[in-house]
């Protein structure tokens, strides 16, 4: 057996529900999902449009707390937290990449990769920024704002900064959402090979299959449950 197969995944979701309430009344968002996903594994999240995909990515995050069910994410039991436990979760064991870039205005691309490591104690923040900065090849524009980077170059540093503590599992909700096709390609062959190299959990979120094929293994999500569960290689066949 791999290690994979022997260790406890650093991810195990059971009985999972979500139901928010709006204006029209209940909504149930997730029903009943059960989902294990062992260290260093790429999942990918396919289905459409509120299946509950981003909702479930929430959970996992910490972020939303689940109506029923239990959420087990890097040996925490994420009902059993507080909101400042929370906080130190996400800060030491999650990374997550978004559609928007959601980068500091105001800051460096330098500054804006540093500033988790800061959060968190870390002395050698500012090292840590120039070598994930490097990392994604933007190494030339450690002092250069979010707007004077492209849509590209702004992912690649929210790349950066999610890669940048360290994550045992990192988070992408349509992370090329907002970039043509060819520079959507290169940030998630960057997103690839920093998720082989620093051995990290993946789990992305994508309309596209033939991206959520480079995956290990896909996940389909229809009207919040799990309807397929197989291999890409599977899924390719």
């Amino acid at each position: 057996m791999t290690d994979s197969q022997t260790a406890p995944p650093i991810l195990r979701l059971r009985g999972l529900d979500l139901t928010l309430t709006g204006p029209a009344g209940a909504v149930n968002i997730l029903r009943g999902v059960d989902l294990d996903v062992p260290q260093g594994q790429a999942v990918g999240l396919v289905g459409p449009s509120g299946a509950g995909k981003s909702s479930l990515l929430m959970v996992v995050a910490g972020l939303q707390r689940p109506t029923a069910g239990t959420a087990q994410v890097a040996g925490h039991d994420l009902n059993a937290l507080d909101e400042d436990a929370l906080a130190r979760f996400r800060r030491d064991h999650v990374g997550v990449v978004f559609q928007g870039f959601h980068l500091i205005p105001t800051m460096t691309a330098e500054e804006n990769v540093a500033v988790p490591l800061e959060f968190a104690g870390r002395r050698d923040a500012f090292d840590v920024a120039r070598a994930q900065l490097e990392a994604v090849g933007l190494g030339h524009r450690l002092g250069h704002y979010p707007g004077q980077l492209s849509g590209g170059e702004q992912q690649r540093v929210a790349l950066a900064r999610a890669f940048a503590p360290g994550p045992r599992l990192l988070l992408a909700d349509e992370p090329t959402g907002n970039l043509d096709g060819e520079t959507g390609r290169l940030v998630m062959d960057l997103l690839f090979r920093r998720h082989d190299e620093q051995k990290t959990t993946l789990m992305l979120i994508t309309h596209d299959l033939a991206l959520a094929g480079r995956c290990d293994r896909i996940v389909r999500i229809a009207d919040g449950r799990i309807a397929e569960d197989r291999s890409a290689r599977e899924a390719a066949a």
